[in-house]
């Protein structure tokens, strides 16, 4: 018995030792990055088209996407949503140039680069370049994107130090829930009923904004956009919010109390109320609301 134990671990042992000796499988550089430039031309093109659905079928299910001044994306759904406020942008112009691309094993890669980007704005052409890096990975014969990161080379404007540190004031400032002033809200194109508080700063004019929404129960918010980012949190009701330019009732997914939404700029949705419901909107000013899709 001791003596077949031995020849067991005998051939363990010496089937270990050939794995670890056996060759790499092998890469072919050259070919692989030319196929990982010829994707990367593909989505460039998809883009001047304006096709998100192409944009996002360069991607991996579970994408991350990196960009400056941004927050985090993370998956198709929420790629998917980033990318149709970017080809949304007035005057769009996007472009990369890869510098170096490695092919690290079969299925993975890594290619670092340069972009450019530019778009119309209220104010005039907002132009920005940098530097990028683009994980690659292998998915069922395809490369996909896995990971996109974006580090932008414009100089950050200059100006009011504590403008710059996103500080508008040096004194504190409370608001009790109990006294704060309630208005109407009165906007072209939006049924009456809404009410709304600002706690801090102005949202007609630039600069940090605070404030909170109160909808009556049934009210239908009509698809419209922002110029701006706009950030939602839940603080009481429930807010059935959806992405997109056509109201689609079964696109609408509620949220409820402490739960939170990203609306990025230029990107229309809708949402129904549930309940008397108040959100709490933040972000930087001047807001707007702006009926349809951009």
């Amino acid at each position: 018995m001791r003596d077949t134990a031995r020849k067991q671990i005998k051939l363990a042992l010496a089937a270990f030792a050939l794995a670890a000796c056996a060759p790499a499988a092998m890469v072919n550089q050259q070919s692989e990055e030319a196929a990982i430039r010829a994707v990367g031309q593909d989505w460039q093109r998809a883009i001047v088209a304006r096709d998100v659905d192409r944009i996002i079928s360069f991607h991996a299910p579970d994408v991350v996407i990196m960009n400056s001044n941004s927050p985090l994306v993370t998956g198709a759904a929420a790629a998917r949503t980033t990318w149709t406020g970017l080809i949304g942008m007035p005057g769009l112009s996007l472009s990369w140039t890869p510098t170096r691309i490695d092919v690290t094993s079969p299925a993975t890669a890594t290619e670092t680069g340069t972009y450019t980007l530019s778009f119309n704005s209220p104010s005039g052409r907002v132009n920005d370049g940098g530097n990028y890096v683009t994980l690659w990975r292998k998915i069922d014969g395809q490369w996909r994107v896995a990971t996109d990161a974006t580090v932008s080379a414009t100089p950050m404007a200059t100006g009011d130090p504590m403008a710059s540190m996103g500080i508008d004031t040096m004194s504190m400032e409370m608001r009790p829930n109990s006294s704060l002033t309630w208005s109407d809200l009165v906007v072209p194109g939006f049924a009456p009923g809404v009410k709304r508080a600002v706690l801090h700063g102005n949202p007609a004019a630039a600069g940090d904004y605070v404030m909170r929404l109160q909808f009556p129960d049934g009210y239908q918010v009509p698809v419209h956009w922002h110029t701006k980012a706009e950030h939602v949190t839940v603080l009481s009701g429930i807010f059935n919010v959806a992405m997109g330019g056509t109201h689609d009732a079964s696109a609408l997914r509620a949220y409820g109390q402490g739960d939170f939404i990203y609306m990025p700029a230029r990107s229309p949705h809708f949402a129904t109320a549930r309940g008397v419901t108040t959100v709490q909107l933040h972000g930087l000013g001047p807001f707007q609301l702006n009926l349809g899709t951009p």
